[in-house]
């Protein structure tokens, strides 16, 4: 699977998982940060949403409480990583 394949059904998810006024797809690149100052600003009740939908449709498994989670979250491209890692995905350029 192309890496940007992977980063754009990963923002698909978090549109559908999260109501973010006028924020479209495009509009966040892959090493934007998602939470906080300075990013997309979503929050950790958006977190949530967004590791369910992830969940449910890579088969991945985000621990509860799991300071590893803020790194998985960060971007993007580091949501891709993880999940091409957990779910056997191969990522080309």
């Amino acid at each position: 699977m192309k890496r940007h394949e992977l980063e754009d059904e990963i923002r698909r998810i978090v549109l559908d998982s999260v109501q973010v006024d006028g924020l479209t797809a495009e509009d966040i690149p892959p090493d934007a940060p998602l939470f906080g100052d300075g990013g997309v600003g979503l929050d950790s009740i958006d977190a949530l949403e967004i590791g369910v939908a992830l969940k449910k449709k890579y088969a991945v498994d985000f621990k509860t409480n799991s300071s590893e989670n803020r790194e998985r979250f960060k971007t993007v491209s580091s949501l891709a990583d993880f999940i091409a890692r957990s779910a056997g995905i191969a990522l080309e350029d």
